[in-house]
């Protein structure tokens, strides 16, 4: 699984000119499955996410999570994170999740954070979506959980 995280001030996800979800301050996140991710994969990536580090403290010190700010939490389903783009000018996105399993683990990682956390709002999974948000910082973090648990 990946996460592309971006601490934002505000953050929204519309579909056909609607909004689907939108946050004021907190984390953006792009979620990925890869071939070969479970549910595993899915609950390590949240838990990183979740107690990511990435908000100041008193001292100006990224020493705050999500869940210690309470922020907001929306997540993106977005497939070509899982590119590989070693060769060539065209990517492949042979290294995605199925389609069934990437919904079916995006799905899991959304009931998972409502569970979990106060704030979530999603994108919508398969849908043409327009992002728009206001990177604070810019604060950007890449997070991969390797099939085998390995959190990179």
């Amino acid at each position: 699984m990946i996460g592309l995280l971006q601490r934002v001030s505000e953050a929204s996800v519309s579909v056909d000119g609607e909004v689907v979800g939108a946050i004021g301050a907190g984390l953006m996140v792009l979620v990925c499955a890869e071939k070969g991710d479970t549910e595993r994969e899915a609950d390590a990536l949240l838990a990183k996410l979740l107690g990511y580090r990435v908000f100041s403290d008193e001292a100006g010190k990224m020493n705050r999570s999500i869940t210690d700010t309470q922020g907001g939490l929306l997540l993106v389903p977005q497939f070509t994170l899982a590119a590989d783009t070693r060769s060539g000018t065209r990517p492949s996105f042979s290294p995605a999740a199925a389609p069934e399993d990437g919904r079916r683990l995006f799905d899991h990682v959304v009931r998972q954070a409502r569970s979990r956390h106060g704030i979530v709002e999603t994108g919508k999974f398969g849908a043409d979506m327009k992002v728009g948000l206001v990177n604070d910082g810019p604060v950007t973090f890449w997070l991969q959980v390797d099939p085998i648990g390995i959190v990179r």
